[in-house]
């Protein structure tokens, strides 16, 4: 017998399933993982967005995984990285952006006290051996992403202890001597084969490492400083920037001076008068070509140090002639006693090559009885001069590879100035796998760009404004160069930027799309699908109103027309 329907009447469970209504769309919604911005502009490829999803949830042996899988020395890194990521973030935008760098560093600390061990390697140890040189930041990176493989590392230094420039030319006050050697312990414990002592070009040479590994890395770092002059003029007690600022980390000394002036604006010469004044040197003056950082100046015009380094540095009585540059300098016999300073701006000439133009009538006297360039290094040659030719630099691919020397492969300063210790360590990762790549004869992936997610894509309605917290720093009347100036947050201030986070292009499992839904076409689903979420679409009833794609708080869900 039928069912007769009336207007108060009822229709028996699942009856309405028989009518498939989504064929009324024109657009369906999709799950579509998009870059955060900080994930982006990451020099050493981490995804903070990842792994502060896992700090809201006080997971954080899971949120340091994560983060050394990309990058093996987050307690170093959360301490003297740039931080790019914190410039992208779109919770810059919203308030203050999240403080990526000063949590990154609390996982490392965190991890380095509770005696975590690195995550075990991804594949099982082959017979394949590969040799790095250099432990710098590039090295150290490159032989814990080949050993993550599965691939025997021999990881060369010509002195006696790992660490490279992190080690030789990073202040106390910067990188606690005793935070690197609890990373480098714990890295050199894993499957890596460390061999210190040993230098290319003097132990053995290039071609003798090729003939014995199925490749090479080479991280040597810039060790040669660059000449300097001023009109073909140079002190006779010269001091060269890096080299005195490694003689201080070494042994502890720096000479008497009165007043000095160094000439740079990277970090370099940023932490060399930091380290001058810290010693009691009455004036220490910095002459840069560029800029101070500030609003409104274009980046390459900005000083290359790390602007909270600069600002310590200001605060420390540091004197920072922007814009300046060395006219002439002024000696009594073969000593400096002072310099001539000019103003001087970067320009482009009509071929658009840049250069330096100088002011006439903008001359001015600075009195000065040591002057220490700056100016940055340039690779050693010795054991690289087939490599090398008449160049300062290694020049190799985006890859790393080295081109007319199939298995060679470089990365970090030897490249050029890769402009911080994160981007060492992104090369020495994107280096690693070239080489896993071309052993396992595998094509590069296809790159495509990715366009990070912007703030006005996300739904702003759903999150709350919150301030930043501030890390403690050191009152200036009690700095040295030994004494470490910024501290560490609080574990409830890292859980907190966890939740500040805006999850920008993942789904942060809110159930909007499900509970907003007014056709039930999203379901919950007990397994993680294919996308990596717990929500599936029912496109039987998906009508392709929109309304979840508009709600998603971090424009996880896009719409795309029917195909």
């Amino acid at each position: 017998m039928g069912i007769k329907l009336t207007r108060g009447a009822f229709a028996h469970p699942g009856t309405s399933l028989r009518y498939h209504t989504g064929s009324w769309r024109t657009q369906r919604p999709v799950h579509q993982h998009r870059a955060a911005p900080c994930h982006a502009v990451c020099p050493a490829g981490e995804d903070a967005q990842d792994w502060l999803a896992l700090v809201e949830e006080e997971r954080f042996r899971e949120a340091w995984e994560s983060i050394v899988r990309a990058n093996p020395l987050p307690a170093v890194t959360g301490r003297v990285c740039h931080h790019p990521c914190e410039t992208a973030c779109n919770r810059g935008e919203y308030d203050q952006p999240i403080a990526i760098h000063h949590v990154e560093r609390w996982l490392g600390d965190y991890a380095i006290r509770e005696g975590w061990a690195y995550p075990p390697p991804f594949a099982a140890t082959a017979s394949t051996r590969v040799a790095v040189i250099g432990s710098g930041p590039a090295g150290c990176s490159a032989a814990w992403h080949l050993s993550q493989q599965g691939y025997q590392v021999h990881l060369y230094e010509s002195r006696p202890v790992a660490g490279g420039l992190l080690r030789s030319a990073l202040p106390p006050y910067r990188l606690p001597h005793t935070i690197l050697e609890a990373e480098l312990e714990r890295l050199l414990g894993t499957a890596i084969e460390f061999r210190p002592g040993q230098r290319l070009g003097r132990d053995f040479s290039l071609a003798e490492l090729q003939a014995e590994y199925a490749a090479v890395f080479l991280g040597p770092g810039t060790q040669r400083s660059r000449p300097w002059d001023i009109g073909g003029a140079t002190p006779q007690d010269l001091h060269i920037g890096l080299d005195l600022l490694q003689r201080w980390v070494d042994i502890g000394s720096i000479p008497e001076w009165s007043s000095v002036a160094i000439v740079g604006g990277g970090n370099t010469a940023i932490d060399l008068a930091r380290v001058i004044r810290h010693a009691g040197v009455r004036e220490v003056h910095v002459i840069t070509h560029q800029s101070l950082p500030r609003k409104g100046v274009v980046q390459e015009d900005v000083m290359p140090a790390i602007p909270r380094e600069i600002e310590q540095a200001l605060e420390e009585g540091v004197i920072i002639h922007e814009h300046r540059g060395v006219q002439r300098l002024v000696l009594r016999g073969e000593r400096v006693v002072g310099l001539e300073l000019v103003h001087r701006k970067k320009s482009h000439d009509s071929a658009h090559a840049k250069h330096f133009v100088s002011f006439e009538g903008t001359e001015s006297l600075l009195y000065a009885d040591q002057v220490i360039p700056a100016i940055g290094q340039t690779v050693d040659p010795e054991g690289l001069e087939s490599l090398l030719g008449n160049t300062a630099f290694l020049s190799a691919d985006a890859q790393g590879r080295i081109a007319g020397h199939p298995g060679v492969y470089t990365g970090g300063d030897a490249r050029g100035d890769r402009g911080s210790v994160s981007a060492a360590i992104g090369d020495g990762r994107v280096a690693a796998l070239s080489i896993v790549r071309d052993l396992q004869r595998q094509t590069d992936a296809a790159t495509y760009e990715l366009k990070p997610v912007t703030l006005q894509q996300l739904n702003l309605n759903y999150f709350e404004h919150h301030p930043r917290p501030a890390a403690p720093v050191l009152p200036v009347d009690q700095r040295s160069a030994e004494a470490e100036v910024t501290g560490s947050l609080h574990k409830s201030d890292v859980v907190g930027e966890g939740q500040r986070c805006l999850s920008c292009g993942n789904c942060m499992t809110c159930d909007n799309c499900w509970t907003l839904c007014p056709d039930v076409a999203v379901l919950k689903t007990r397994a993680t699908e294919g996308d990596g979420t717990g929500y599936a679409f029912d496109y039987d009833y998906c009508k392709g109103c929109g309304l979840c794609a508009h709600e998603c708080p971090t424009a996880y869900i896009v719409m795309e027309n029917e195909p």
